[in-house]
């Protein structure tokens, strides 16, 4: 899956995710952008660590389910990026 792509899953994950998430989260189009890339990645690990059992860092595919995997590693994301700038301020 070319950057491109990426992007294009990172916004809509992320944007869904803030949807779904609980609470009012700061931010514009870019930090969902980049949560959902994140997020994108880090759903794409976890589920390849428990489909296969070997760790690697892998982006989901641009299909139904690599959506569902991507919005919850976003909402993964969403819940530590609060827990980072939470303990900040």
């Amino acid at each position: 899956m070319n950057l491109i792509a990426w992007a294009l899953l990172g916004i809509v994950a992320g944007a869904i995710a803030k949807l779904l998430y609980p609470g009012r989260q700061g931010g514009g189009i870019i930090s969902t952008m980049v949560l959902g890339i994140v997020g994108s990645f880090l759903g794409g690990s976890l589920f390849t660590l428990l489909t296969t059992g070997t760790i690697s860092l892998a982006a989901t595919g641009f299909n139904i389910g690599g959506l569902i995997v991507a919005v919850l590693g976003a909402m993964v994301a969403i819940f530590l990026w609060g827990l980072v700038t939470r303990s900040a301020a």
